[in-house]
């Protein structure tokens, strides 16, 4: 099966889960919960849970379907509570959660969804005591995140980050969920320490690679594409691996720092990052995450769930601009 085809099969079956779950819930509390949980979206989270769960031990996806659902769910309380933090007032082609029920419900919708993925694992049709790991490796992720964007939050106010920094805060943010993701999939499906850790490292330099190139798209897609205004993080001067590259190269990127950036002021700092090779270089660290993400599984046998790991960590990578 191409890997297009798994994850639109994948996408619809979550999408029908999720639907028959929070899709007719009558109060607004639940609504406003339900609202980025039903709005779309790729689905590779649960995804992965449910390759990492085959991988182990075949025929095992669809026990641990609860499980993968917990992912997608914690997912999007992260999305939610970000969109507070960042002011943004659309995801996914709607409203965000606070520009349609306000901040306090906004809030308190997150916490509904953080709550609500752990009770999910323990539906999962697994061992116990692999169910009490799985909720304690989501639990500790929750808090990685939680550090990560606070970390990222705080290096606004600096100028000094270095990349080590940079690679650490964006592990924390995205590397940590798909290793989770990953990781608890291969618990509840009977993996031994040295699978899970395997798949783990798998969805954690994976996630890097992920948000290594999502910096990359921010500044060369056009907004159609990436979803978001074009060159956000460089009209806000966010510290991505990009603006730190540039620091070190001497390349002054403050000039670009200001809210009404046009596309012709855009287009004339994408060649100037090219022309330094910080493009390149960025791509680089990227591509190394992948390789060593796929150097990962080779504790796996050759099989179809080894082959759509790899392929998705490929997919991180080439997603277009």
């Amino acid at each position: 099966m191409k890997l297009e085809e798994y994850l639109e099969k994948n996408a619809e079956l979550i999408d029908t889960r999720l639907e028959s779950m929070y899709g007719s819930l009558p109060g607004e509390l639940d609504k406003a919960s339900a609202h980025l949980l039903c709005a779309g979206g790729k689905r590779l989270r649960p995804s992965v849970t449910m390759l990492a769960a085959n991988i182990v031990e075949k025929g095992s996806s669809y026990s641990v379907i609860p499980a993968a659902l917990a992912l997608e769910v914690t997912h999007t309380f992260t999305l939610v509570h970000d969109d507070i933090m960042d002011g943004d007032v659309a995801r996914r082609g709607v409203p965000t959660v606070h520009t349609k029920w306000g901040e306090p419900t906004a809030i308190l919708a997150g916490d509904v969804l953080y709550a609500e993925a752990f009770e999910l694992i323990t539906m999962a049709d697994a061992d116990p005591v692999a169910k009490v790991e799985a909720v304690a490796i989501l639990a500790r992720t929750c808090l990685e995140i939680c550090r990560g964007q606070h970390e990222d939050m705080s290096f606004e106010k600096r100028d000094d980050v270095d990349p080590y920094e940079y690679l650490e805060m964006v592990g924390q943010k995205t590397g940590k969920l798909y290793a989770a993701a990953a990781a608890v999939g291969g618990i509840l499906a009977g993996g031994d320490a040295r699978q899970v850790g395997a798949l783990h490292d798998w969805g954690y330099l994976s996630g890097v690679a992920f948000q290594i190139q999502d910096d990359v798209i921010d500044l060369m897609a056009d907004s159609e594409k990436s979803g978001k205004d074009r060159a956000s993080d460089l009209r806000e001067g966010k510290q991505t691996l990009v603006a730190i590259f540039a620091k070190d190269k001497g390349l002054d990127l403050s000039k670009y720092r200001k809210e009404n950036l046009s596309d012709e002021e855009i287009d004339q700092a994408i060649t100037e990052l090219k022309e330094a090779g910080i493009i390149d270089a960025v791509r680089e660290t990227a591509m190394d995450h992948v390789k060593r993400a796929k150097e990962t599984l080779v504790v796996f046998p050759d099989c179809e769930e080894k082959r759509l790991l790899g392929e998705i960590t490929d997919y991180f990578i080439n997603r277009s601009f």
